[in-house]
């Protein structure tokens, strides 16, 4: 229903099948509904580092060339100049989940037809990090994450009883396109924290099933004293990439 919404409010504002929909947002609900709401629209998702400085911005606006810039309200001026480079408009989220964005959707129809695209056509764009030259953006196919999330599922026996403890920021691969879609495509549950957090994750154990983190989440939760093998016993995965 939330998705729904939000997809109306995106073809209101003008995003139409193949557009791209830029988001340098904190990790939040909205956040991600926002995904889920640009490919129900038939667009192509752009997720942003919210640690990228304008500079940057500059350069993977101007390349990508959305038609709508998604931003934390403290940082909309500063986008807005960017965006009207490339003739793109700009909606706010901010980490509590609050903003044009979501003021625009609460009052929204929650009924949305989505767009039928195909196998091959866009779903999402994620830039290279750079470090062997100029990033560059890799198109991703519907294909790509419905086929990588489905081999997952299957690899890692997800299933509706599975309770992911996402951790991760949404803005990369992991993320976004492992962590929350391996999820959705199970049926299964998250409990979605904001950041990194070793002790309350160790307290959410007793909740969950599963834990996705990189290297450093696991070196953090060795250190914690409260991290035992009683605490741990029950958890079904631990992934890492």
């Amino acid at each position: 229903a939330r998705a729904g919404q939000m997809a109306n409010v995106l073809i209101a504002r003008g995003v139409k099948p193949g557009d791209r929909v830029a988001a340098q947002t904190e990790k939040s609900v909205p956040a991600l509904v926002l995904y889920l709401a640009t490919v129900r629209a038939g667009a192509v998702y752009l997720p942003l580092n919210t640690a990228y400085t304008l500079n940057e911005l500059d350069y993977f606006i101007g390349d990508a060339e959305p038609s709508l810039v998604v931003c934390d309200p403290s940082k909309a001026e500063g986008i807005a100049a960017i965006a009207a480079k490339v003739n793109a408009k700009v909606e706010t989220l901010g980490a509590d989940g609050k903003g044009s964005l979501t003021d625009a959707a609460a009052t929204a129809d929650t009924a949305f037809a989505t767009v039928t695209r195909a196998n091959d056509d866009l779903a999402a764009i994620l830039y290279t990090s750079g470090t062997t030259g100029r990033s560059k953006g890799a198109m991703l196919t519907h294909e790509n994450l419905a086929s990588n999330s489905y081999s997952l599922v299957d690899y890692w026996r997800f299933t509706d009883k599975d309770v992911l403890i996402h951790a991760l920021p949404i803005y990369h691969t992991h993320g976004l396109f492992v962590a929350s879609n391996v999820t959705l495509f199970a049926r299964a549950s998250m409990i979605f924290l904001p950041k990194l957090d070793p002790e309350l994750i160790i307290k959410l154990m007793a909740r969950a099933t599963v834990l996705m983190g990189v290297p450093t989440f696991y070196t953090r939760l060795l250190q914690s004293p409260a991290l035992t093998k009683e605490s741990t016993s029950h958890m079904r995965l631990f992934i890492s990439g």
